[in-house]
């Protein structure tokens, strides 16, 4: 392995890298998987319904301020505490690899390591303490559930600066550079 005081980070035994070929190969031929990722979390935000907190009558950008202030304090009150776990080693058995002519060879076992996770337990107490500073300024959590296509395309585009009263009706637009429009229908 090593001599000295020299640590070992992984260890690679021979016939390992013979797996990673056939995926490079096939990683090689697809588009780029940040570009779909991008597409898909693009097409997924237009679909999603928007999460935030609510007042009826509240202005969007007193809600934004209010959000922040609460954010701050949350965080202040119950501070970030990353923690570090390190998953299992796993051991992948040896395989038997045979040709058309039943020449067979034994392919070693190997372990692969196991990933290093990392957390914070104080994330569910933080938006409970955000969540409970919001609702003393008088806002609620809401979910409003984005307008269907043929909606979306009948309303005239324009952005929500007043926050209406919600009904079973109510959904959301979300327009370019982050804003929304809530509409409700019928």
């Amino acid at each position: 392995m090593t001599d000295g005081m020299a640590r070992v980070k992984s260890i690679v035994f021979a016939g390992q890298g013979a797996h990673d070929v056939g995926m490079k190969q096939i990683l090689n031929r697809l588009p780029r998987p940040a570009l779909w990722l991008s597409l898909a979390a693009l097409g997924a935000a237009a679909c999603a319904p928007l999460n935030t907190y609510y007042k009826p009558g509240a202005n969007v950008a007193q809600v934004s301020r209010a959000t922040t202030a609460c954010e701050v304090q949350a965080l202040r009150d119950v501070p970030v505490s990353t923690q570090v776990r390190r998953e299992p080693p796993r051991y992948i058995p040896p395989r038997q690899i045979c040709d058309a002519n039943n020449n067979c060879v034994t392919k070693g076992g190997f372990y692969v390591p196991g990933e290093l996770v990392t957390f914070d337990p104080n994330v569910a107490l933080r938006k409970r303490v955000e969540t409970q500073c919001m609702a003393d300024r008088g806002f609620a959590p809401v979910s409003i559930p984005a307008c269907p296509a043929s909606v979306a395309r009948a309303a005239p585009a324009r952005a929500t600066t007043t926050l209406p009263a919600l009904n079973e009706n109510s959904c959301v637009i979300r327009n370019d550079g982050g804003s929304f429009q809530i509409v409700t229908r019928g």
